[in-house]
């Protein structure tokens, strides 16, 4: 019996997924997440936007695909850090370079969940490092989730500053010693 799936008579597909996901976060990037429609992903990629449908079902899947994209990119090259307060520290700096650096998807990141089974396994340094001193993955995931969270909404407060402050180096320095400050006082309040 052949397991190879069949494909349906017609012209071979002219996009992937993979390209549908880059095309959406560069759309962002460029016209913001209002400008993201199906129709306009299309045109970006020089095909009928009935066409994306092969590979996406709806705007709400190409949606979470770019949030699980854009977070799985921010973790994918976390290094191993000497202690979990460190570790945490640099996933929530990884997170928040990520962010700061695609500002008109962190409205998106901040109203549709990742994907925790995809997250995960990219964590793993990072939660070996509270199993070495004997804190439970649940309890880790618990502080990971707390200090995504806070990144999160730090992103978000300084990117929806008004476009002339957040040019201002005087005003990014600022929202860059803020971001420290209050990551190493919640790090500190989940050491055991």
């Amino acid at each position: 019996m052949n397991d190879t799936p069949r494909r349906r008579p017609g012209r071979p597909p002219q996009v992937s997924a993979d390209q549908i996901v880059t095309a959406a976060i560069g759309l962002i990037d460029d016209d913001g997440l209002d400008a993201l429609t199906m129709r306009a992903l299309g045109a970006r990629l020089g095909v009928a936007a009935m066409s994306l449908y092969r590979h996406v079902p709806h705007r709400d899947a190409v949606l979470a695909a770019v949030v699980n994209r854009l977070v799985t990119a921010a973790l994918a090259d976390l290094e191993p850090q000497p202690s979990w307060p460190e570790a945490a520290t640099g996933f929530a700096r990884a997170y928040r370079a990520m962010l700061l650096s695609h500002p008109n998807a962190v409205p998106l990141l901040a109203t549709h969940p990742v994907d925790v089974g995809a997250v995960t396994p990219l964590l793993a340094g990072v939660l070996d490092r509270f199993a070495a001193d004997g804190i439970a993955q649940d309890t880790a995931l618990i502080a990971l989730q707390s200090i995504g969270v806070y990144t999160l909404g730090h992103a978000l407060a300084q990117v929806g500053s008004p476009p002339d402050r957040t040019a201002d180096p005087a005003a990014a320095e600022y929202y860059d010693q803020w971001f420290a400050a209050g990551l190493r006082a919640m790090v500190k309040g989940f050491r055991p």
